[in-house]
């Protein structure tokens, strides 16, 4: 075995390949690209799977927070109906329901954000200790380390804001559409 590093702009081996396999007898000739190009694919692929996660999480929210709006439109529907037939505006009234689900959904964001920083701080922790050890470089090879840099955390806080702005926008549409029916 011949390891030889190349400088990283690209490099023809075609030539090098045809020559090494006329001279020596079953040698051969690796550049690891078929490697790493399904090592890059693996990760594009983990990535893409992230964002569908991602897009998909948002839709259950959405149809959470539309299911929850409803059934309390349902549940105030009187009270609802008298304001609106005494003159409060659709506004005013869509808006009470928009705070408190901004409110809930900062709230829900803020405990499933919170885990997951928790989360990734604790791997972050288990990994550093299991550094060195056979098995925790295995993990490491494997899994890469658990640790979140500050954009990684800015990145949940992020997550956290957008759940709750998610909440309030499709409480917002819904009482409106609702109270478009009772017009």
């Amino acid at each position: 075995m011949i390891v030889v590093k190349l400088p990283s702009s690209g490099v023809d081996l075609t030539p090098l390949k045809k020559a090494l396999a006329e001279k020596v007898a079953g040698a051969s000739l690796d550049d690891h690209r078929a490697f790493i190009d399904r090592m890059r694919t693996m990760a594009q692929t983990t990535i893409a799977g992230g964002i569908g996660l991602m897009i998909l999480m948002l839709a259950a929210t959405v149809l959470s927070v539309i299911f929850a709006t409803r059934g309390a439109m349902a549940t105030n529907r009187p009270i609802v109906e008298v304001l609106h037939f005494i003159g409060a505006k659709s506004g005013f009234i869509a808006g009470q329901f928009q705070r408190h689900f901004l409110m809930l959904g900062l709230e829900g964001g803020l405990i499933g954000g919170g885990l997951a920083m928790l989360l990734f701080g604790v791997a972050g922790i288990g990994s550093r200790m299991g550094a060195g050890t056979a098995s925790g470089d295995q993990v490491a090879t494997l899994f890469g380390s658990f640790t979140l840099g500050w954009d990684g955390y800015l990145a949940i806080a992020g997550q956290i804001v957008l759940i709750a702005v998610v909440a309030a926008i499709a409480s917002r549409r819904t009482v409106t559409r609702t109270l478009e029916t009772v017009e």
